[in-house]
């Protein structure tokens, strides 16, 4: 009994963190919004403590902020934590990339392509959702070219830290079709082996981020915490 109530916290768990990463990195719930264990425990059905843990994993990736005696929030935007989350991705990234121009798996290449499909026809329709799931999905099969799949983990939990970022930005064609234009820039300098074009491309694709937060910083000063 034990050790099947300990699997049916961890199944909980996952289950509560997995939609509450979704509506905090979609910007369902926004920066400053209030939650409550007790209450997301009740809509879920569960005890607190698979809620708990949700949350502990949830504020080890700095989206929400526990607080000892006080209401558990959103956590606000960090100029400072997003800062160091995007050296810590770039610094993977980029020898990812490095790997993967040198020699990748190029059983990956077919869903690399498909991939890219799927975000040209999601531009076409204008589906800013889906092009964000592609765009995450893209940089998890570039780990996977490279043979380091485990690399997606680590900058998975520093993307986190600015995918609601690129949620208030990611607002029109024009901005999601400059970024398939450096998804493909980067898949052909990754497959024709330029490992010169494949980091400059990446840096000014991950470059692209700095003046979106000095502007969101402005419009949106209600978001940050700094």
């Amino acid at each position: 009994m034990a050790a099947l109530g300990t699997l049916e916290r961890t199944t909980g768990s996952d289950l509560v963190f997995d939609q509450l990463f979704e509506q905090i990195t979609k910007l369902e719930l926004l920066p400053g919004t209030k939650i409550s264990e007790s209450e997301i425990a009740k809509a879920f059905g569960y005890s607190r403590q698979p809620v708990r843990e949700a949350f502990t994993r949830l504020a080890g990736l700095n989206l929400l902020l526990v607080r000892p005696q006080r209401a558990t929030v959103v956590r606000p935007f960090s100029r400072e934590l997003i800062a160091n989350a995007r050296f810590v991705r770039a610094a993977i990234e980029l020898e990812v990339v490095r790997t993967a121009t040198v020699e990748r798996d190029m059983s990956i290449d077919p869903k690399l392509k498909s991939n890219m499909k799927a975000q040209a026809e999601a531009i076409v329709v204008e589906n800013t959702d889906l092009f964000h799931e592609l765009d995450y999905e893209f940089h998890k099969l570039l780990c996977a070219s490279a043979r380091q799949s485990f690399a997606f983990d680590l900058i998975a939990a520093n993307k986190a830290q600015v995918d609601r970022l690129c949620m208030l930005a990611l607002t029109s064609k024009d901005a999601m079709t400059v970024l398939y234009n450096d998804h493909q820039d980067l898949l052909d300098a990754i497959m024709s082996g330029d490992t010169g074009k494949a980091d400059v491309t990446l840096r000014e694709h991950l470059g692209r981020l700095t003046p979106t937060i000095d502007a969101i910083y402005t419009t949106h000063r209600a978001y940050f915490d700094d």
